[in-house]
């Protein structure tokens, strides 16, 4: 049997909880280590059930045996805080939804290999099976009856295909074999599944009418990233498969959603903006019969995400700064109002009861990793998020570890832009005393580092700092959560802006006194190991020791490479065959010859956002140089292969950094003097 959370409360049916004993003595707490933080078991997809009563979530558990995350389905009732494991399948059972009537919960589960669809009474028992297709299900729906679920399926291998791979082993046109993901309806009482979508066009998110007539769902070209701006919106009748073309401008247009009385539809869109990789995204709404769309949101600055559509109004979840939120829109009036219980928590994953009165979510904060939380709302606009209850107690896992504090910290860059950053300190943390820094790049670049524990599992942070390391996390220009404006600070100015805004931020805290300027280093990811890039040929003098993550060394490298060329060309404004010397200008190997920090390389051997000739283009050219180097390619990173998703890889790549700022940067005495360490 898998290992299960601890959780507040009495198991639901009777079964026997740990009661309260004697209060135990207090201990000393003691550092995590790398596999203790990998092994946390985390809360995740709360989804409250029609009437509010319960809460199905899923708790995740590491199968280091099968090197492997595994989810599990919990239930909590929501009065009582009464919490049971409902499902204890092979493998992971996750994406659990309520039959309209709470009757039923519905989920996805891959314990027979692929990903099927199934269906569970909450009160207990076997889940049955309604779906075996080939290669599994996408997302699900239930119809507002409760009688039929909607699902996307990729369509299978052709049989030309089959055949032409029979005849000349297997190959790929590029850009021309796709296979394309289509909408279907299956009756659960008879299991019978029909086609409600065909043809070419691959099919995202969708949404049932209240009425359950007619699905809403967004669709693009093919099924690349590189395609995300060809998404429409359109409107397929359940009973005949009649497809009609609902939004058409372009870029990305998606995430349909119906109002209660079935006579809009609200969605996401750039609104026909040529660079939607950084520009606000807003909410718009158009007539369900068709029409133009009407913006609602257009005077909030950042991206919301739709949550629901209630009476009590459209619901929407967004950053600000470091923190995450729920928002409620008045659609008429277009007023919006913060729904939250503090002004510091990191608040995502929102699911509302069906008359919009109770709201089921994840909770997390500087001293806590994320909770399953419920709380009241208003039913009407002017209302606020209630004091939530704790459902969960993941955060029981980690009361023995020692801790440092989260402080959020803000400076001024070179060209006067304020920014913001996550500044991770030792319990003990002494103003008087100088510590070695560690800078931790995020990725995007609209990524997003916030106030939480434990939350980075690529790099060891919370093994450092209780280590006697102060660890700072800055939250670039181009960064998500502060506004448009920001995001597009760094368009023509990548790489040489966002150093400007580390640098800055190591400045300022050397200025506090708290830094050993002799005891620097820095890495990230993706964007991050750009940015890490770029600075180990940029500021040798600054940085004892860089590690880089699955980072763009040369920006002609990774366009011809990568699966999103449109963020290149919307970030720089060109194409390289446009303006070379914009590519040349923000390309770490540009300066490979002013290189000389140390340089720990990481990348994914089948990366395709960031492919793998960025690292040996690095890392040639830092030996070339007489730069210390090594370069560590990994197999098995699952995905796009863009970053460790396991845990026997986010195990390797945390140790191996431990390892490198070791030798570097806070064991000096131990450094080698020999360059090209592979």
């Amino acid at each position: 049997m898998k290992n299960t959370l601890i959780f507040a409360g009495a198991v639901l049916g009777g079964v026997a909880t740990l009661a309260a004993q004697t209060a135990p003595l207090a201990l000393p707490k003691s550092a995590p280590s790398v596999d203790q933080i990998l092994s946390l078991k985390r809360a995740g997809s709360p989804e409250l059930s029609p009437d509010g009563r319960y809460v199905a979530y899923t708790v995740r558990a590491t199968n280091w045996d099968e090197n492997a995350y595994e989810t599990e389905i919990w239930l909590a009732d929501t009065a009582t805080g009464a919490t049971r494991q409902l499902t204890n399948g092979k493998k992971s059972s996750q994406s659990p939804a309520w039959s309209p009537d709470g009757a039923r919960i519905a989920f996805i589960s891959d314990r027979t290999d692929k990903r099927q669809l199934y269906v569970i009474n909450p009160a207990g028992g076997e889940a049955d099976a309604l779906t075996t297709l080939e290669d599994g299900v996408g997302s699900f729906a239930w119809s507002p009856d409760g009688t039929r679920i909607a699902y996307t399926a990729t369509e299978p291998r052709s049989a030309a295909v089959k055949d032409r791979d029979k005849k000349y082993g297997e190959f790929q046109i590029v850009e021309q074999d796709y296979r394309m993901t289509h909408l279907f309806v299956l009756d659960v009482a008879t299991r019978a599944t029909r086609a409600l979508t065909s043809g070419a066009f691959t099919v995202g998110a969708f949404s049932w009418s209240p009425d359950g007539t007619r699905i809403a769902f967004d669709h693009q070209v093919n099924a690349s990233p590189a395609s995300s701006g060809s998404s429409d919106i359109s409107i397929v009748t359940v009973a005949d498969g009649a497809v009609r073309p609902l939004v058409t401008q372009d870029g990305p247009d998606a995430h349909p959603v119906w109002s209660p009385d079935g006579a809009r539809i609200a969605f996401e869109t750039s609104m026909a903006s040529p660079h939607f990789y950084y520009v606000n995204r807003r909410i718009a709404a158009v007539p369900a019969g068709g029409g133009a769309p009407s913006v609602l949101t257009a005077a909030f600055d950042e991206d919301p995400s739709i949550v629901a559509w209630k009476p009590n109004g459209l619901f929407f979840s967004a950053s600000q700064r470091t923190y995450a939120s729920l928002f409620r829109l008045e659609v008429t009036s277009g007023a919006i109002a913060r729904l939250a219980p503090s002004d510091t928590s990191v608040n995502t994953s929102f699911s509302l009861s069906s008359d919009g009165s109770k709201v089921a979510f994840l909770s997390a904060d500087a001293t806590s990793i994320a909770d399953v939380d419920v709380a009241a709302l208003s039913t009407t606009s002017a209302g606020s998020l209630a004091s939530p209850k704790k459902l969960s107690d993941a955060n029981s896992q980690t009361r023995s570890w020692s801790m440092g504090t989260l402080e959020v910290v803000s400076w001024t860059s070179q060209d006067g832009a304020t920014i913001e950053g996550v500044l991770h300190k030792p319990a003990n943390f002494d103003a008087s005393r100088k510590y070695p820094l560690l800078v931790v790049i995020h990725g995007g670049p609209t990524g997003i580092s916030r106030a939480v524990p434990f939350a980075n599992t690529t790099y060891p942070v919370d093994v450092w700092v209780p280590r006697g390391v102060l660890v700072l996390e800055p939250n670039y220009r181009g960064s998500a959560g502060y506004g448009e404006k920001f995001r597009a600070l760094n368009v023509r100015n990548l790489g040489i802006g966002d150093a400007w805004d580390v640098l800055s931020g190591v400045d300022a805290l050397i200025s506090r006194g708290i830094v050993d300027p002799d005891r620097v280093g820095a890495m990230g990811w993706s964007q991050g190991g750009y940015i890490s890039a770029f600075l180990t040929t940029h500021d040798s003098a600054r940085f004892k020791a860089i590690s880089v993550g699955a980072g763009i060394s040369d920006w002609m490298t990774y366009y011809v490479n990568t699966d999103i060329h449109p963020f290149t060309r919307q970030y720089l404004k060109a194409t390289p065959w446009e303006d070379p010397g914009i590519y040349a200008k923000t390309s770490p190997i540009t300066y490979i010859k002013q290189a000389k920090t140390p340089t720990l390389i990481q990348h994914g051997a089948t990366d395709q956002r960031v492919p793998l000739p960025n690292a040996y283009e690095l890392y040639q050219g830092l030996l070339d140089n007489k730069v210390p180097a090594k370069l560590i390619v990994y197999q098995g990173f699952g995905g796009i292969g863009h970053g460790p998703s396991k845990p026997k890889s986010q195990r390797a790549t945390m140790d191996h950094n431990l390892e490198w700022f070791d030798q570097y940067l806070l064991q000096p005495s131990s450094k080698p003097t020999t360059a090209g360490n592979r």
